[in-house]
């Protein structure tokens, strides 16, 4: 259930990082990836201590689906809002 979590925060560090990066943000960009380094090393040292276990895998990809899902819509309805309070 943990890395279910985990996926759901990788997800939104990296849109994040994708925003930053598209919006050449350079320095917020790198702090980002830093972060996302740290993030990573808990999901392999997790994946890799118990490596036959595909319900961990399972949990992490779900949250990594449901992450992208959330995040996206949240963009989406930002840009949504904007566009609105544009024509007004």
């Amino acid at each position: 259930m943990m890395l279910f979590l985990i996926g759901i925060l990788e997800m939104a560090i990296i849109s994040a990082w994708t925003k930053t990066v598209s919006e050449e943000k350079i320095l917020l960009s790198g702090i980002i990836t830093f972060g996302n380094i740290f993030v990573w090393y808990y999901v392999l040292q997790t994946l890799l201590n118990d490596l036959s276990n595909w319900q961990l895998i399972f949990w992490y990809a779900l949250g990594c689906t449901t992450g992208t899902m959330l995040v996206t819509s949240i963009f989406n309805y930002l840009k949504k809002k904007q566009v609105a309070n544009k024509n007004l």
